[in-house]
């Protein structure tokens, strides 16, 4: 046989517990508490809250000081996106734009901003720092198609960002150097 289940004994309640005054008190005392505290009151939107350092806000496309388009369609966020928001349309970049030696362009670049979950996967992935989550963090419309962002509003919310690697234009000097050799 198992062992014994030991009982535990209440002790009886004392008259002011069995009225629950005690608790009542406490409770009273937790209001006026907050009741005569200082109100604090944003003037929202006028007045934004403070955004903390490493805050994820909605996923931009950036173009380089240039003002050309980084995205080269490798379509490298849309597979690692886990609610599949964005979907990608690769394109060709048109000749005599002076960008031919990127292979390709987006046709179309859309992120649904209902359904981005503001992980930063795409962010992380971009091998052109393409995509950048900025800090806006209010998003708003009628429908649920004025929050699908295509590729121009992308890049107005987006606008130009430094590049740090400077690579496309390593290319293309690359190239000038390349071709006034040969």
């Amino acid at each position: 046989m198992p062992g014994k289940v030991k009982e535990i004994e209440r002790k009886p309640l004392n008259l002011a517990e069995k009225t629950f005054l005690p608790q009542i008190v406490g409770g009273l005392k937790v209001t006026l508490s907050n009741m005569l505290r200082k109100k604090v009151t944003r003037e929202y939107p006028d007045v934004l809250p403070p955004i903390p350092p490493g805050y994820r806000g909605m996923p931009t496309l950036v173009k380089d000081p240039d003002g050309r388009e980084k995205c080269v369609s490798c379509q490298l966020c849309e597979f690692v996106c886990p609610p599949k928001a964005i979907r990608i349309t690769p394109g060709s970049i048109p000749e005599g734009s002076g960008n031919e030696h990127i292979e390709k362009a987006p046709q179309e670049f859309e992120i649904d901003m209902l359904r981005c979950i503001y992980c930063g996967m795409c962010q992380e992935v971009c091998p052109e720092e393409a995509i950048f989550l900025q800090n806006k963090f209010t998003l708003n419309g009628l429908s649920r198609q004025e929050l699908v962002f295509n590729k121009q509003r992308l890049y107005e919310a987006g606008g130009i960002r430094e590049d740090e690697h400077f690579k496309w234009k390593k290319k293309k000097e690359a190239e000038a150097h390349g071709n006034a050799h040969h």
